[in-house]
């Protein structure tokens, strides 16, 4: 599908995330599916959790002990290629990249979309803070714990 629509299959998907019990603690999830020459990423990282090796074209790799969350690579990433997912207090929470105004603001509940734009449930806004070095919107967002794979952004809800 990545190839016909721009939209990942969920097998790939899938391959991004993962284990439950590793997502206990806030982990970027790298979602780059094909071998570009990019590497913000690598270069964000204060930890040194994400790898590419001496190819530049390769697609980068996450160590989850390493990684802490802090969604530094998601403001880096100009492909809005990487969120940072964890399971908390029975929700799916997330910080993903938001480059549309207005920007959410703490406590609205938005539209949870799935990665073809279908709107697949709410998420209520946590929380809001600007990129350092891109000024792009990190929002982070709690949202039913069924929609950990499945959510890749959200929209503003029209009453």
């Amino acid at each position: 599908m990545l190839n016909k629509n721009g939209v990942a299959e969920q097998n790939q998907i899938l391959s991004r995330f993962f284990d439950e019990t590793v997502l206990l603690k806030p982990k970027a999830i790298l979602e780059c599916y094909e071998d570009i020459p990019c590497n913000p990423c690598v270069t964000s990282c204060p930890t040194g959790a994400i790898t590419i090796g001496p190819d530049i074209n390769r697609q980068p790799v996450l160590d989850p002990d390493k990684c802490t969350g802090c969604a530094i690579c998601v403001g880096a990433c100009p492909g809005l290629a990487i969120l940072v997912a964890q399971l908390k207090d029975g929700r799916a929470w997330f910080k993903i990249p938001h480059e549309f105004l207005p920007h959410p603001q703490k406590g609205e509940r938005w539209d949870a979309a799935a990665r073809d734009g279908a709107v697949i449930g709410v998420a209520t806004i946590e929380a809001v803070q600007l990129s350092s070095r891109t000024k792009t919107a990190i929002v982070t967002v709690s949202a039913d714990r069924e929609l950990l794979h499945e959510l890749a952004t959200v929209v503003k809800r029209h009453a």
